[in-house]
């Protein structure tokens, strides 16, 4: 299955990408699952799995950690911001 990754804010600067393409390997069908997959990559990207209040949407739409990912999904990651 491939889907679209995209980063945001502090996770961007953290990670050194704004966005991937990636083929997710078998198993790998939640938000939730893809973020542990991603944060299994050891270094910048356990941000992932240590970022408090981490939010995500799928498609442009705010999900939890248990919505479903399918083939051609955007699933998109960011820490909570504030203004000032």
């Amino acid at each position: 299955m491939n889907v679209r990754v995209l980063f945001f804010a502090g996770l961007r600067e953290a990670l050194g990408t704004g966005s991937e393409s990636l083929a997710l390997p078998d198993g790998i069908a939640t938000v939730g699952a893809l973020r542990d997959h991603l944060a299994a990559r050891g270094e910048s990207w356990s941000a992932l799995a240590t970022t408090k209040n981490l939010r995500s949407a799928v498609n442009q739409l705010m999900v939890a950690a248990d919505a479903t990912v399918k083939e051609g999904d955007e699933v998109a990651f960011f820490p909570p911001v504030t203004g000032g």
